[in-house]
């Protein structure tokens, strides 16, 4: 492949960085932007080849929203613009939720109201994120007992590595249970011309991830940056089905280890639902939040590096076999059994910490529930109800 002229690099890094500065809605939102932007109004590429990205990047574990932002920047100009569009949409996210750890470090949060409505706010978010997954992902009565199954088990007994566990179980239930069904090959048109990545970069790719995997998995002891990374690293690896799912696997490695309060930890992701760009931002708040002997903003991007970094590989080996991985019935079978097993994490992260934690008294039941009520029904955008929340809050709260 050609170098890609400075400035269409420069021109991609330019409109990713505006789409990460006006992305607001989530994931599902964030692929209309990219739709609206890139196919119908820019025509990078046509409407059939992006829906191949989006049908690869929700296959794979990772935030779909940045993946997509990714793959659209290679197929514009190759790697260098890949790499480029993917930190533009993540980059302003990240400044604020790093900007707004600094600011919760001078604030009381067990007592300041709009710190508690933000917390309530998590808790109208998370339980539109179930009732909408769980509609999509567990529409049979066998995926809905596994999805029930792996809540109990998960609200009964809290040891983080559990939740990788069921996830693995889901899938391995899936392969052995649920139905199998074979599509039709499409034709993948990412696959085409010169755009192809080599599979010798895509196998290099695959090994480092699992590699770093199977370190992160069982990795004990070492200083506070490689005890970090792996804890992130892992987390990264495991979020299958939306990034509402990196809510339950982070609270295990932050809020139960004691990295993070509750507090902290539940005011950080009622902001981030109020911000453009990806959930996954979410790490560079945590990171920049704990006690550490390294400076904030450094630790926040060291945490946010971590936590996308097996979705930059996962994306990198997938490109080249991703036809025969997704029309694979097997793998098809497994994914459906692991989504399930993701909202069942998502239950019972709604339950502890979220429920338990935010919503502690009449009116904040009430406010959380006028909050789905707003979410679900009146389809109002996370940002406004997130500030209407906060302002409510610090009034009633």
């Amino acid at each position: 492949m050609e170098r890609p002229h400075l400035s269409l690099v420069l021109e991609t890094f330019r409109v990713f960085l505006r789409l990460g500065c006006t992305s607001f809605g989530g994931p599902v939102a964030h692929l209309g932007y990219f739709q609206n932007e890139l196919v119908q109004r820019r025509r990078w590429v046509s409407e059939a080849a992006y829906a191949d990205v989006v049908a690869l990047c929700q296959f794979l574990p990772g935030p779909a929203s940045s993946q997509v932002a990714l793959v659209l920047g290679y197929l514009r100009c190759g790697l260098p613009g890949g790499i480029l569009g993917w930190m533009a949409f993540t980059a302003p996210s990240a400044a604020l939720m790093i900007g707004f750890a600094y600011g919760v470090h001078l604030l009381n949060v067990q007592t300041a109201g709009w710190i508690l409505g933000l917390k309530v706010a998590a808790g109208a978010v998370v339980a539109q994120a179930i009732w909408n997954m769980a509609s999509r992902l567990c529409p049979d009565l066998i995926r809905f007992l596994l999805m029930a199954a792996c809540a109990l088990v998960l609200i009964f007994f809290h040891a983080p590595w559990l939740q990788p566990v069921m996830i693995a179980f889901g899938a391995v239930f899936g392969l052995a249970v649920l139905r199998k069904e074979t599509h039709a090959s499409r034709s993948h048109e990412i696959l085409s011309g010169n755009l192809l990545l080599s599979r010798r970069l895509a196998l290099v790719s695959l090994t480092l991830f699992a590699v770093l995997l199977g370190i992160s998995l069982f990795w004990t002891g070492g200083g506070e940056l490689e005890n970090t990374f792996a804890r992130f690293y892992r987390t990264g690896s495991m979020v299958f089905g939306g990034g509402h799912v990196v809510l339950p696997l982070l609270q295990a490695e932050t809020v139960k280890s004691g990295l993070v309060s509750h507090d902290v930890f539940l005011a950080g992701y009622g902001a981030a639902q109020a911000l453009p760009g990806p959930l996954f931002t979410f790490a560079s708040f945590l990171g920049a939040s704990m006690k550490s002997a390294y400076p904030p903003w450094f630790m926040g991007l060291w945490c946010l590096g971590a936590i996308l970094l097996p979705s930059l590989l996962l994306i990198l080996g997938a490109l080249p076999f991703w036809a025969r991985l997704t029309d694979n019935p097997q793998a098809q079978a497994a994914m459906q059994g692991a989504h399930a097993a993701v909202v069942g994490l998502l239950v019972a992260a709604f339950y502890d910490p979220v429920w338990k934690s935010g919503v502690t008294s009449l009116q904040a039941f009430f406010l959380a529930l006028a909050a789905f009520a707003f979410l679900q029904f009146w389809k109002t955008p996370n940002w406004a109800v997130v500030l209407g929340c906060a302002v409510i809050g610090e009034w009633l709260l």
